[in-house]
């Protein structure tokens, strides 16, 4: 399956001076063999098929560095889970002064490959999904997990999935990308703890042929259980998109 959605849309960058990520063409991408799959960026392999039951090993790009890279494939299949040319700083306060801290001379947040495994229990119009993946690629060496309830219903000739889930994310990768390495600022270093994460989405489709819809999604995501970290300006990102759907 192959489609692409064209509109308005954008997600908003959490950490301190972080430009927004435009939403204007997002292309959709999915490719279900008897066994192996590809879905917007998700790779996987499927060791149990039913009707009620889906246990797959997976593998699929962090989340997190779409925050420090303007084209990150996670925001070009945003749909489905930056920074400027001039400098932009966070204040962050030590004792009784005020440090400012330029994001452009801390090191590079680098792209981490996760894998790991995912099952999927379907009842009815409900999906209740687990997964846990690892970081494969020795960037942040962490872990990263999602329990979540998604709800396939229609409202008319509208296409509905509401999605309400809990993401957790380990002490090292939340160090990674939300903390300071030592020597990067006048601060020191500065770790960040493990953390759930909860968010809700919700995607709608209104048909206008076989081959057209209307596209509306948005999605919150919380990043209050790592307000310490001194690189957020906001505790949460949000996705939002309004646009049309061509399927060919």
């Amino acid at each position: 399956m192959f489609s692409i959605n064209a509109g308005v849309g954008v997600i908003t960058n959490p950490l301190r001076g972080g430009d927004n990520v435009p939403l204007v063409v997002i292309p959709q991408i999915a490719f279900y063999a008897e066994e192996w799959f590809f879905d917007n960026g998700r790779l996987g392999y499927s060791f149990l098929q039913t009707s009620k039951h889906h246990l797959n090993i997976i593998s699929e790009l962090n989340t997190e560095s779409r925050f420090f890279i303007d084209w990150h494939p996670n925001n070009v299949f945003t749909l489905q889970g930056s920074s400027s040319d001039s400098p932009f700083y966070l204040q962050a306060a030590e004792a009784s002064s005020v440090k400012n801290i330029n994001l452009n001379d801390l090191h590079k947040r680098h792209v981490a490959l996760d894998a790991g495994l995912a099952y999927h229990y379907v009842n009815d119009h409900h999906v209740f999904s687990v997964q846990v993946l690892h970081d494969v690629t020795n960037v942040y060496n962490g872990v990263r997990g999602a329990l979540q309830w998604q709800y396939h219903t229609q409202l008319g000739p509208i296409n509905i999935k509401p999605s309400f889930g809990l993401n957790y994310k380990s002490a090292e990768l939340n160090t990674y990308y939300y903390g300071l390495k030592d020597g990067e600022t006048l601060l020191g270093e500065v770790e960040v703890g493990s953390s759930w994460q909860p968010y809700a989405k919700i995607d709608a489709k209104f048909p206008l042929s076989d081959d057209y819809s209307v596209r509306f999604h948005l999605a919150y995501y919380d990043y209050s259980a790592i307000d310490d970290s001194p690189l957020l300006e906001r505790d949460y990102s949000m996705t939002a998109f309004l646009g049309l759907e061509r399927t060919f």
